[in-house]
């Protein structure tokens, strides 16, 4: 069963209308809600926002203390009985990403979605190799669920 999910999509000022109309169209809010609740063990609150470069780069470098935008920023504030947190993701470097990795812009927003999702219920691939590998394991496995290809395949 999949858990209860209030989510707010909010898109920040991005380049321009062009860019904009780009990540609404690939971050549909039913996909979006579905991509977050494969990802869920508990009910969720959950804020998504889309920002340019500088949001983005002035988020890390406020709150990681590294001075470039990032792909996706997690902030969570609590894991139980409820998680509540806040996904930031920095559209020119999502876009970017999915270019070079030849990926579409819709599957890398939804990797990165399931991503931030785990770490927002306590997931981390920094303290260790291995638990590096059992996040990405996991991340595989719930994209494998919404039909979505390995992102960590070559």
């Amino acid at each position: 069963m999949l858990n209860n999910l209030q989510l707010s999509l909010q898109f920040g000022t991005l380049a321009n209308k062009e860019e904009l109309a780009l990540h609404r169209a690939a971050l549909p809010r039913h996909s979006v809600a579905r991509w977050i609740r494969h990802a869920l063990a508990l009910d969720a609150e959950i804020t998504v926002r889309i920002v340019d470069a500088e949001e983005g780069q002035a988020l890390n470098r406020e709150y990681r203390k590294k001075d470039y935008a990032t792909n996706v920023l997690t902030f969570d504030y609590t894991q139980e009985p409820v998680v509540t947190a806040d996904l930031v993701l920095c559209a020119p470097v999502v876009a970017r990403e999915a270019a070079e990795n030849g990926k579409s812009l819709k599957d890398h927003y939804a990797h990165l979605l399931v991503h931030g999702t785990l770490h927002a219920q306590g997931w981390d691939h920094e303290t260790s190799e291995e638990d590096a590998n059992e996040m990405e394991a996991y991340e595989t496995e719930i994209l494998a669920e919404l039909g979505i290809a390995d992102p960590y395949a070559d």
